[in-house]
């Protein structure tokens, strides 16, 4: 008669086992991990889609590129100093620069961190796409300037951009969802042409001389240049 396989036999584990943790789990002796309570909050709003950079690491990116205007929320790791760099792009046609076939729209971006980071005019801005020239929407004519490399790195030179431009919450029309989150004391942004600018980078840097970083480690992998690598 063969052996009765609905009841196999287990075999206790040995002394000093993991008790169910995996290999490794833990780390040596004085590893200081970061915590979910180490993370903060961000909430960003725009028109129409933007994608956000802090210390060189993509944070987030709008998942809808233009209505209905969502927020987006996430948790991250905050480091000081702390680079922020933002590309933003108002909904317009690249070789027209119209919105919907004939019409010129408006941009604005918003963003407020749980420490108190907002935007306001004291960030740079630069403007890469404006049109329709002259907002003559019967002959529509651009102007574009190629991205500059790296512009989201901690290193880029952005000394010679010039302040952005705020605008109040009139002048930017948000949606509703805008109104239903935490937006106290942050302004819209813009450069110079909310109406004919229409695709921008803002950068920040956030000085916190007072930060201590509670844990010890670093990330092991480099996402820095996902997805070409």
């Amino acid at each position: 008669m063969g052996s009765d396989r609905s009841n196999p036999v287990v075999s206790p584990p040995a002394s000093g086992g993991s008790k169910g943790k995996g290999r490794g789990k833990g780390g040596p002796p004085g590893l200081i991990k970061p915590s979910i309570a180490d993370t903060m909050k961000l909430n960003v709003y725009a028109d129409n889609w933007f994608m956000l950079y802090v210390n060189d690491r993509l944070v987030a990116v709008d998942s809808i590129q233009f209505t209905p205007h969502n927020i987006v929320s996430v948790d991250f790791l905050p480091e000081y100093p702390m680079t922020i760099a933002v590309l933003a792009k108002d909904n317009a046609d690249p070789k027209t620069g119209l919105e919907y076939g004939t019409s010129i729209g408006d941009g604005g971006f918003c963003l407020k961190f749980a420490d108190g980071t907002v935007t306001n005019a004291t960030w740079k801005a630069k403007n890469f796409f404006h049109g329709p020239v002259n907002g003559d929407t019967a002959n529509p004519q651009v102007k574009q300037e190629p991205l500059p490399s790296n512009w989201w790195s901690v290193d880029f030179n952005d000394s010679s951009w010039k302040q952005a431009k705020e605008y109040t919450v009139e002048e930017v029309d948000p949606k509703q969802p805008y109104f239903e989150n935490d937006f106290e004391g942050a302004k819209f942004i813009w450069s110079d042409d909310i109406a004919l600018d229409n695709t921008v980078i803002f950068r920040a840097k956030i000085e916190k001389p007072d930060w201590k970083q509670r844990w010890n480690t670093k990330p092991d992998l480099d996402v820095k240049g996902a997805p070409q690598q």
